[in-house]
């Protein structure tokens, strides 16, 4: 079935595009989504007449996408569950969780559909994910799981500590390799000068 895609949709096209999908697809997400429009003449004669109003709305939207974007980069969100003794959940931490985090943090979700999460998590420790706040602009966020704020406190501190011992010591690598290179030309340079 060829339709219209009234905005971006990953791995299929962006807007105005015609594209064939499967009418399932069509019919149960595209059209109840108002994402697009079916091919016809009809409505390829009305997307063409509404296509700069959908373009200036994509982009306000984009616009508003982006400042929520800012907000969240570098936030790190700390979400509390019991766990067992081997550090395995009871339960799980799923999409719907990391978004109702963020909206106690005060960034505006529509859906938890917006948050990528592969899978759900069944263990303590520290994630990465991606947050879909536009067709076009998506953010990668960190969260922790632990059985209570001052372990994720601590947790987030040890993960700073080992960041900045990494850092220190490539710093030091290179700094070596630095020194050895400039021993290198003094050498050559002193033997030049024996001759």
């Amino acid at each position: 079935m060829e339709v219209i895609l009234l905005e971006r949709i990953d791995r299929l096209g962006g807007m105005g595009d015609v594209v064939n999908v499967k009418p399932g697809f069509a019919r149960n997400f595209l059209f109840p989504q108002k994402k697009a429009l079916r091919a016809n003449k009809d409505n390829k004669t009305l997307f063409e007449s509404k296509r700069s109003e959908l373009e200036a709305t994509n982009l306000k939207e984009r616009d508003l996408a982006q400042v929520v974007a800012k907000k969240l980069d570098g936030l790190k969100l700390i979400i509390v569950r019991q766990a067992g003794e081997g550090g395995q959940l009871y339960g799980s931490v799923s999409a719907r969780d990391v978004a109702d985090a963020l909206k106690e943090q005060g960034i505006p979700l529509e859906r938890a559909t917006q948050v990528l999460l592969n899978a759900p998590v069944k263990i303590l420790g520290t994630f990465k994910t991606a947050v879909r706040l536009h067709p076009e602009v998506k953010v990668d966020i960190e969260f922790t799981v632990a059985r209570s704020i001052e372990e994720a406190n601590q947790k987030v501190a040890a993960a700073e500590l080992l960041e900045r011992a990494e850092d220190a010591a490539k710093l030091e690598a290179e700094t070596a390799a630095a020194a050895e290179g400039e021993d290198d030309s003094h050498t050559e340079d002193d033997a030049e000068t024996a001759e």
